[in-house]
């Protein structure tokens, strides 16, 4: 049996160190102070400000076109006409499907790409390292709109505009943001399964793939949500590469849609709200399904220097 597959059970021990402690004992409940009522308070108050605005939203795509903006929470008239019109005035599934394509393959890219970038500088020890580390992270102070130019005349130059490349190829080279939340999660694995892994034959590219990887599941899903949710919402990159509307993403789509039934249009605006729920909904349920490695992976991202 190999060395990788005896490390296994403390692989997995290692990725579920929330069950290696002790259970605390059961206790009594906190008494309800006047301090614990008064956060609770808050913290009710805070959410009803924060959901008002979608539950409104998801409310006004109920309505016909004369009560959208009647501030009533529950329809005086309820209509699912405003659903069927969205599909049929415009090819807001073709959208979808296009917003998904480009958001799975951007997230994958920029995962596995920027994974293997922040590893490097985690795991392997060379002159010059903390400098160049340095260096990409100084990117981060760029504006993008300083790159605009240029990047839009390779891919001009490549013959790739009016397509979806543009809007997930850059992903390939890595995002500094990305290598630098890796790098934090990289630096708390403990060194020693590796060691153990480099002595058993295992090459660098089989530690990554079979160590690195299985250990750092929520890192690795935070950055997929992530890219996923910039995607999903990316409207600067369609304006700029997209012209075939059989190509729109999503937000180029709801541009599409203001500028036709908004603002000098035929003032629609029970499509805009439909349209603008059935786009969001997709990115609540996506935060539900991750929301445990999300929030993990945000506890222990920044945990290491």
């Amino acid at each position: 049996m190999s060395t990788l597959e005896n490390l296994s059970p403390a692989i997995a021990l290692q990725g579920d160190g929330g069950d290696l402690g002790a259970k605390r004992p059961k206790g009594r409940k906190a008494p309800l102070t006047a301090k614990r009522v008064v956060i609770r308070i808050l913290l009710v108050v805070v959410s009803i400000i924060f959901l008002y605005p979608f539950v409104w939203l998801v409310s006004a795509s109920f309505k016909p076109r004369d009560e959208v903006f009647d501030n009533a929470l529950i329809p005086h008239t309820f209509t699912l006409q405003n659903y069927v019109s969205v599909f049929t005035d415009a090819p807001v599934a073709v959208w979808l499907l296009n917003t998904v394509i480009v958001a799975v393959l951007a997230a994958v890219a920029v995962a596995a790409s920027s994974a293997m970038v922040a590893w490097g500088f985690a795991y392997f020890r060379f002159p010059g390292r903390n400098a160049l580390f340095a260096l990409v992270l100084a990117t981060m102070s760029l504006p993008a709109a300083v790159t605009m130019i240029p990047t839009f005349l390779i891919w001009n130059g490549l013959h790739l505009t009016n397509t979806l490349t543009p809007l997930w190829a850059q992903n390939l080279f890595g995002s500094a943001f990305y290598i630098f939340l890796l790098r934090q999660f990289f630096l708390g694995l403990p060194r020693e399964p590796f060691e153990a892994a480099k002595l058993d034959g295992a090459n660098n590219w089989r530690m990554f793939t079979s160590l690195v990887i299985p250990l750092s599941k929520p890192a690795i899903v935070v950055t997929l949500l992530f890219e996923v949710q910039a995607s999903w919402t990316d409207l600067i990159k369609s304006l700029i590469y997209l012209r075939d509307s059989s190509l729109f993403t999503i937000p180029r789509g709801l541009k599409n849609l203001l500028d036709q039934f908004g603002f000098g249009g035929e003032r629609h605006w029970e499509i805009i709200v439909t349209a603008s729920v059935i786009t969001t909904i997709p990115m609540i349920i996506l935060f539900f399904i991750g929301q445990k490695q999300f929030v993990e992976g945000i506890a222990t991202g920044g945990s290491k220097s």
